[in-house]
């Protein structure tokens, strides 16, 4: 599946937050959208998405008009991690990450045993087990960033779209979340996310795309797009691309 934008573009009050923006992400890849704080790419996912209404563009899935879909249809075509990660409900986690069955579930009957499996293997894949009974808003902010990539994991939709997976998270759980990603792109997702941590980036994603003062400015394979040119530009500082971390 492949969700594309052609000419987006976001502003508020005359105030340009998305300019003029075209990409692309198709199954099978981790894509990184990174770029300095304030450079749109949090807005970029929302207008994917249709939550932040846009002033131009077109967003389509697999050739047909996104937004002219149910939202349950778009909804279960593309789960979303966003960057707030706030939860005032006292419900435990385990009914956290069911929300994200909602899109499958038809009428009153509950959960399926298809949910109740959805479920199990996104917790294991953020090594949640231990949090499921655990109200979400008592949870520190490492812990409520991983059930609610697992809310989203068990979406298990076609694209997946996150902001900052790795916020809040210690090294471990940092590596461990980006695995995931990397994970569910083999098996066929595409996988949108916004990073700031370079090094990760330029580890993990089979491409970047890297945003300034409201625009993209560069895309491509990490190598390409992280040179020490763009990083003197766009992130305003001198010095080398970041080091690749060793795989484990």
């Amino acid at each position: 599946m492949r969700l594309e934008a052609k000419g987006l573009s976001v502003s508020i009050r005359d105030r340009s937050l998305v300019s003029d923006a075209s990409l692309h992400i198709a199954g099978g890849e981790l894509v990184g959208l990174i770029g300095p704080n304030g450079a749109g790419k949090s807005t970029l996912l929302r207008a994917l998405l249709g939550i932040r209404e846009k002033s131009a563009g077109d967003i389509q899935l697999d050739g047909q008009d996104f937004l002219a879909m149910s939202g349950r249809e778009r909804a279960s075509a593309v789960a979303f991690l966003p960057q707030e990660r706030r939860v005032e409900w006292r419900l435990p986690a385990y009914d956290i990450v069911m929300l994200g069955r909602y899109p499958h579930q038809v009428g009153f009957g509950g959960p399926t045993p298809e949910d109740r499996a959805a479920v199990e293997r996104a917790l294991d894949a953020v090594d949640g087990h231990s949090l499921r009974d655990r109200p979400v808003a008592v949870l520190s902010g490492g812990e409520r960033t991983r059930i609610l990539l697992a809310r989203a994991l068990a979406v298990e939709s076609p694209i997946l779209l996150v902001d900052e997976p790795i916020a809040a998270l210690d090294p471990y759980h940092q590596l461990h979340v980006m695995e995931i990603l990397r994970e569910r792109a083999r098996d066929g997702a595409g996988v949108l996310a916004v990073i700031h941590h370079l090094a990760l980036a330029e580890r993990f994603m089979d491409r970047l795309i890297l945003m300034d003062a409201s625009r993209i400015v560069a895309e491509g394979a990490p190598i390409e797009v992280l040179t020490a040119e763009r990083l003197a530009a766009v992130y305003r500082i001198a010095g080398s691309p970041p080091q690749r971390i060793p795989a484990a």
